[in-house]
């Protein structure tokens, strides 16, 4: 009869092909549904990490909550989602978005090249073996992290120009982020609820005079209603956001957390060239180019 110890062994091998051969569900958060930008990089995600192991089934969602609800109750076991969801989960990665994080002023002016440089900086530091460790948090690792790009005021008016003069304005403040709704206190603005699924219709329907958003989001979500003639986007970045690849690591095979991180690093450039395809989306006459002591 066979050792106990080699049918221990032979249950043990058996269980780790079974999980590796296990398809992995990820939650992709795209504010544009299946035909969205960060969806199509998912896909291409899928394809290359197969050469890992990994057998990816894409979930696209529309409602940034309804998927970080599915991930965190096990339904999924990995999600794309942006830093300000994702910092639940792991903090030292999302502190990448916090506000002047990575914005780089130089003589009176957002220097964006710079800017961006310190974002892949940031990520290359996160993406080193080095730092492995502290990409695990509780059980939850980040598998990689894209730039999304600055996230600029959009304004109704473009007589809002500095912080006294959205005094007494209405801002979209999401629901989740206390931080953002405190700032809007602090300026003597109006913080109004809102979140992913409805910011642009309140900023388009009139119900809030600002909102901050990247400019990705300018023509999918026909922001120009809400600027009319009259607004504008201030060229003034309140921080860099990003989006953020979370896994659960048993779920996925040994050294896939790493090899994912070094995937999505390899495509940094790639979402540099679609922010700055989408900025020049927005017309020249609507930016807002702001004076020196503004931008600062």
């Amino acid at each position: 009869m066979p050792s106990l110890n080699k049918l221990a062994a032979a249950a043990a091998l058996l269980s780790a092909a079974t999980l590796a051969s296990a398809a992995q569900t990820f939650c992709v958060f795209d504010i544009l549904g299946a035909h969205g930008e960060g969806f199509n990089a998912a896909k291409d995600y899928a394809v290359a990490m197969q050469k890992n192991g990994a057998d990816i089934k894409l979930k696209v969602y529309i409602d940034e909550r309804v998927a970080l609800e599915d991930f965190r109750t096990g339904q999924c076991d990995g999600v794309s989602a942006t830093a300000l969801r994702t910092r639940a989960f792991a903090p030292l990665a999302a502190s990448i978005d916090s506000i002047g994080a990575a914005t780089v002023v130089q003589n009176g002016k957002i220097d964006m090249k710079t800017s961006f440089e310190v974002v892949k900086r940031t990520i290359q530091t996160f993406t080193s073996p080095q730092a492995a460790k502290l990409m695990v948090n509780n059980g939850y690792e980040i598998a990689g992290i894209l730039p999304l790009g600055p996230a600029y005021p959009f304004l109704n008016d473009r007589k809002i120009s500095s912080v006294e003069a959205a005094a007494g304005k209405k801002i979209a403040a999401f629901d989740y982020d206390k931080a953002q709704a405190a700032m809007i206190q602090r300026i003597g603005a109006q913080a109004v609820s809102a979140d992913v699924t409805n910011f642009a219709t309140k900023f388009n329907n009139g119900a809030v005079d600002i909102i901050v958003a990247p400019a990705m989001v300018y023509k999918p979500l026909e922001l120009n209603k809400g600027i009319g003639t009259k607004g504008a986007v201030a060229r003034m970045p309140m921080i860099m956001l990003s989006y953020q690849m979370l896994i659960r690591p048993e779920k996925f095979p040994e050294g896939f957390g790493q090899k994912s991180r070094e995937y999505w690093l390899s495509q940094f450039d790639r979402a540099v060239e679609i922010i700055e395809r989408a900025e020049k989306d927005v017309p020249a006459n609507v930016w807002l180019e702001l004076p020196a002591q503004d931008a600062q």
